[in-house]
């Protein structure tokens, strides 16, 4: 089953680092967060990557395309022009990098990936949050409730927009914008998604987390997985520094590998 995960993003919102690269592609414990993403993916032997770029892609095809250098020790004789890779561990992971448009909306990048995905069942995040949820058990939790979509909701706080659940059988009925007084779940990605999924974008423009979504809510179509464990994005260079921290410490939730 293929994962894909969106990193094409401007990240305007952590600026100290994004306007040099692609948010994904900061990094926590000198890896980029995407791959600590991808290390989490592969731990439940997800190992088939479809990565949606759009800002400053070259970045991240440059990082993959030299993926040796940035993980091994290496040796250089210049005098006989050749390179000997020490270490060389290699990730089992097949990494399709798709251009989906500078400014092309999620919903865009997702609609742009589909010949790659095809009839399948997919995996789908974002490439700015890690979490310790099962991904095993949210695929097994996906494929028992029938929905077209199944995204994981968690409890953080309400810097977010909301989400109405069910209580008989967590199907979210509701999107909405967040109240003072609200304790409700937010959207955190990790989702699985039904190739039906498409049949909802209707193209560049479209956000998915609007039209889409809320479509898919109207209709009983979309189902909460309730993650009570670790979730973090990196929106802001303070979110960036607590991870940093959390790692440097070894005590970095998402670590499960």
């Amino acid at each position: 089953m293929k994962v894909v995960i969106l990193a094409g993003g401007f990240g305007t919102r952590i600026s100290e680092e994004s306007h040099l690269k692609p948010k994904p592609m900061i990094e926590i414990g000198e890896r980029p967060i995407l791959w600590h993403i991808m290390k989490e993916y592969s731990y439940y032997g997800f190992n088939e990557f479809v990565i949606c770029l759009g800002y400053k892609q070259y970045i991240i095809k440059e990082f993959f395309a030299d993926y040796f250098l940035h993980t091994s020790d290496i040796t250089f004789d210049l005098a006989k022009n050749e390179m000997k890779v020490h270490n060389n561990y290699s990730e089992p992971w097949k990494v399709t990098l798709v251009d989906t448009g500078l400014n092309t909306m999620t919903g865009g990048r997702i609609k742009r990936i589909k010949e790659y995905v095809k009839n399948d069942t997919f995996m789908m995040t974002y490439g700015d949050g890690v979490s310790d949820i099962n991904v095993r058990d949210l695929l097994e939790y996906h494929k028992k409730n029938g929905k077209i979509a199944t995204l994981t909701a968690v409890n953080v706080g309400q810097r977010f927009g909301v989400l109405d659940i069910s209580g008989k059988d967590n199907s979210i009925r509701a999107f909405r914008e967040k109240a003072e007084s609200d304790g409700s779940r937010i959207n955190a990605g990790y989702m699985v998604l039904e190739p039906a999924i498409f049949d909802y974008i209707d193209g560049d423009n479209t956000v998915f987390e609007q039209e889409p979504l809320r479509a898919l809510a109207n209709m009983g179509e979309l189902c909460a997985y309730k993650h009570n464990g670790f979730w973090q994005c990196m929106d802001t260079q303070r979110e960036k520094e607590k991870l940093e921290k959390m790692w440097a410490t070894g005590q970095a939730p998402w670590k499960v590998w």
